[in-house]
């Protein structure tokens, strides 16, 4: 390929909308354009390196005997229905009316068309196991688009699933996708960490996901160093035990103007002191947090979640735990549909066994039966000291919402360090969740209908190649690793004269007779060395050779992207260093 012909244009500035430095080297080098929020187009040089990940994903998949297909992407809404998915997924659904008014959606994922196909072939035990698979593009109307190809509206994601007789053969699908998984992320060539997960909307038991070690990564997740890993909406903190009574009867007192914790506990220090001489902290506080669930299907429930007031609650961890519904503000009309409701001054009275305020009220865990709190006493400007939880409050259950932070302890009992992460593969085991809404039986081996077992794998193709960018840059561009650039070699003609150039095509020649792939710039006249240089540390391509004024000696430089090394080597050894270089000979 040469520069002069190749479709490309690259960027001296950085792009106004790219926050992350991958992305906004993406689109300086020439891989990809944005066309619309949360749309990219693949220009060549992208479309390469897309296309060698799909590779490497194809390669692995096909090594565990998993069989590619692809389905459309434009789908009917009957199967969704079937499943529950077509109101579930919401506003993320892009959907559609064809010209007869039949309503249709383009796919977000595909587990429905996988159990249909597999409901239309197979009808015995026999046929089992089974695993599937395509590449193929998605759709998801993401109210936030963002980082570039990393969290797209339109994006490529490989999507395979399992389908077994028995929850035995299941696990075994499951372990073979997970160990072919082990292997494409280290193809990849980015850090990476499987981690527990909540299985979420998807339903199912074990769950695990492969992060991408990322500081600008949207997803938590801990680690205790004994092994343990967890995406934080996973974490389980354990209940806290019973402790024993130790406080007197619950007392009201004014707090004027302490709708905060804040404000309450410089209050409480100021006028109501403890009798042990320590003063209070936002942890002896119980903040009760009022937020109103919106399911897909239009209905709205309030939800109330008390926890210590030292914690927030954490979006992502709460946004799992109510799936499918979605987490919106208690706004001041839904204040006034519920006038038991002190804002700011919130409490257990109302929410607890009573029931008064008729809101479900939930509680964080680390709340033991027998602590005792200072919260709010449902009227304005004041609170309520030494309410204890089991003597004096109740709850309808806990839930798992909290924020979790450095330090806390882990199930092993060491403490957690806290990550940021892309999430770049999903493994679940799903059950029969889908076999059991779209009918998929088979006949076991006595003769009886039994239900299949499914397994659902998903990476995501166009995010990893965001995740390898942000993960293999320097200050001047782009570094590839070699199994997923897009050339082998960029050989850059840096000068003058007819015959450096002449020499310059010859050895470009000689390389790809070789069997390497080379990106040859052969740009003349007005495009000087310099820029050539620059080009050459944008692409990033792994090993850049240069034909300049060291010709006249008979040498020319080979130079490593990644380190920075420098060599130069005889003309009439070139080949031969340069094959070396890259890896060996492919011409056969």
């Amino acid at each position: 390929m040469r520069m002069s012909s190749l479709f490309l244009r690259t960027l001296r500035e950085d792009p106004a909308d790219a926050e992350l430095p991958g992305h906004k080297l993406l689109v300086r080098a020439g891989y990809i354009r944005r066309a619309a929020p949360g749309i990219y187009t693949w220009l060549p040089l992208g479309l390469k390196v897309l296309r060698k990940v799909e590779g490497i994903v194809r390669e692995e998949m096909d090594a565990i005997g998993a069989q590619e297909l692809t389905f459309p992407a434009l789908l009917p809404k009957e199967p969704y229905e079937a499943t529950g998915r077509w109101t579930e997924y919401g506003d993320n659904l892009f959907r559609l009316t064809d010209r007869k008014n039949a309503d249709m959606l383009l796919g977000p994922t595909h587990e429905e068309m996988f159990t249909l196909a597999v409901k239309e072939f197979y009808t015995s035990y026999k046929e089992l196991p089974l695993a599937l698979y395509q590449i193929q593009t998605k759709y998801r109307d993401e109210a936030r688009p963002r980082a570039g190809v990393l969290r797209g509206r339109e994006f490529i994601m490989k999507d395979s699933y399992s389908f077994d007789i028995d929850a035995a053969g299941l696990q075994k699908s499951y372990d073979l996708h997970r160990q072919a998984y082990v292997k494409i992320f280290d193809r990849f060539g980015f850090e990476y960490v499987i981690v527990q997960a909540d299985s979420g909307a998807m339903g199912g038991s074990a769950s695990e996901e492969f992060l991408a070690v990322n500081d600008g990564g949207e997803d938590t997740f801990v680690s205790d160093g004994q092994g343990y890993a967890a995406n934080v909406e996973a974490v389980e903190v354990p209940q806290a035990p019973p402790v024993e009574v130790t406080a007197g009867p619950a007392h009201v007192e004014d707090t004027p103007n302490t709708p905060t914790i804040e404000t309450l506990v410089a209050a409480l220090n100021a006028d109501h002191p403890r009798a042990d001489g320590r003063e209070w902290t936002a942890a002896d506080t119980l903040k009760n947090v009022v937020v109103m669930l919106a399911y897909p299907d239009g209905t709205r429930e309030p939800l109330a979640i008390g926890l210590p007031g030292d914690r927030e609650v954490d979006p992502k961890r709460l946004e799992v735990k109510v799936a499918p519904a979605e987490v919106a503000p208690f706004d001041e009309s839904d204040f006034a549909k519920h006038p038991s409701l002190a804002k700011g001054y919130i409490g257990p009275g109302v929410l607890g066994e009573k029931k008064a305020s008729g809101i479900r009220y939930l509680l964080d865990p680390s709340v033991a039966e027998g602590s005792a709190w200072v919260t709010g006493a449902d009227e304005h400007g004041k609170h309520v000291i030494d309410l204890v939880y089991g003597r004096d409050f109740t709850a309808d259950g806990t839930i798992q919402a909290a924020e979790i932070r450095e330090g806390d302890l882990g199930p092993s009992g060491a403490g957690l360090t806290l990550r940021r992460g892309v999430e770049m593969g999903h493994i679940f085991q799903l059950g029969t969740k889908y076999a059991e809404a779209l009918g998929l039986k088979v006949l076991d081996e006595h003769g009886k209908l039994v239900t299949v077992t499914m397994g659902s794998y998903g990476i995501g193709i166009t995010r990893a190649v965001g995740v390898i960018a942000e993960d293999n840059h320097d200050e001047l561009g782009l570094i590839w690793p070699r199994e997923v650039a897009p050339f082998d070699v960029h050989l850059v003609a840096a000068g003058k004269g007819e015959d450096l150039f002449v020499a310059a095509g010859e050895l470009a020649a000689q390389l790809e007779a070789a069997g390497l792939d080379v990106l040859y710039d052969d740009r003349a006249g007005k495009v000087s060395p310099g820029v050539k240089f620059k080009d050459s540390e944008l692409l990033g391509v792994p090993t850049i050779v240069i034909i300049g004024k060291a010709l006249a000696d008979g040498l020319i430089e080979i130079k490593d992207r990644r380190s920075g090394e420098r060599r130069s080597v005889p003309v009439a050894d070139a080949v031969r260093e340069i094959v070396a270089e890259v890896g060996g000979d492919r011409s056969a």
